[in-house]
């Protein structure tokens, strides 16, 4: 049906729904840029939206097969690196840190992670029992316990200053109610925890295929093709994990008021308030 003006009354609602979802797009590509506390863009290869295209090399790197111990330590680092960069760009960042706060998390983030993957490789190595396929084999998945315990450590050292100084509260107005130091341990073990799920289809997943995938007449024939193969199977299993580890908390996180310290339960009316995990 037209109006007087020529119009169709359905010109509208589909009017509507086009703002609407160029408004929900502008919402998810700031998200994905702006740190929800500072209001400051996140440079490129430290965001979420980041991880996959920037982290995959990484991961290829730290799954090659006959790593050497200069290699193991070069890759480990490279790795906690990065990491120690991403977890302090999406950080709560309601209170200031200071550049030496930075410095010394990243120092023992990265000491802590090399010292578990060269302890596990010569332990591997030296390990007589093992036949030279079956150490090989260990030899690959390594890197997961390694990089997981190294990923847990590196969380809370390269935040440790939230643990002390506490993190913002929200009520359901996004009004600041209080500093709290509950909610920050709350934060932290969230978010280690999602470091941890994290690299498990990443370092596990790709030895198992690879191993399968190796044994194929094509790849025995050309053995130049294994490194492009081995990429493309760590790309698919890192964008698998990332969602998946990333969705199992969610990063404006609520808490009942009744758990966090006594001057924040007086502070509001609200049973429930909000705190910015972090990712």
């Amino acid at each position: 049906m037209l109006r007087a003006d020529g119009l169709s009354f359905s010109f509208f609602p589909a009017l509507s729904l086009s703002l609407s979802l160029q408004l929900w797009e502008a919402q998810k590509i700031k998200q994905a840029i702006i740190h929800p506390d500072t209001g400051e863009k996140i440079f490129m290869p430290f965001r979420m939206s980041g991880y996959i295209p920037f982290g995959t090399p990484v991961v290829v790197g730290l799954l090659l097969p006959n790593q050497t111990l200069l290699s193991t330590v070069f890759w480990q680092w490279l790795n906690q690196s990065h990491n120690a960069c991403v977890n302090y760009s999406n950080r709560n960042a309601s209170q200031p840190t200071s550049g030496s706060k930075f410095l010394q998390g990243y120092l023992g983030a990265v000491t802590s992670a090399v010292s578990i993957a060269v302890g596990l490789s010569v332990f591997v190595q030296k390990a007589e029992r093992f036949s030279p396929a079956t150490r090989l084999l260990v030899q690959r998945f390594i890197p997961f316990p390694a990089v997981a315990s190294a990923n847990v450590c590196n969380v809370v050292l390269m935040r440790y200053s939230e643990l002390k100084e506490g993190i913002s509260v929200l009520d359901d107005q996004g009004t600041v109610v209080g500093t709290s130091q509950v909610a920050a341990r709350h934060a932290i073990l969230e978010t280690a925890m999602t470091r941890m799920v994290l690299p498990m289809p990443i370092l596990v997943l790709p030895p198992i295929v690879m191993t399968f995938l190796e044994r194929l007449p094509l790849l025995q024939r050309r053995p130049r093709l294994v490194l492009p193969v081995h990429s493309l199977v760590c790309l698919a299993a890192f964008s698998l994990a990332l969602p998946l580890a990333i969705s199992l908390f969610p990063q404006q996180s609520q808490i009942h008021v009744s758990l966090l310290e006594p001057e924040i339960a007086a502070a509001t009316d609200c049973k429930i308030v909000t705190y910015n995990k972090g990712l």
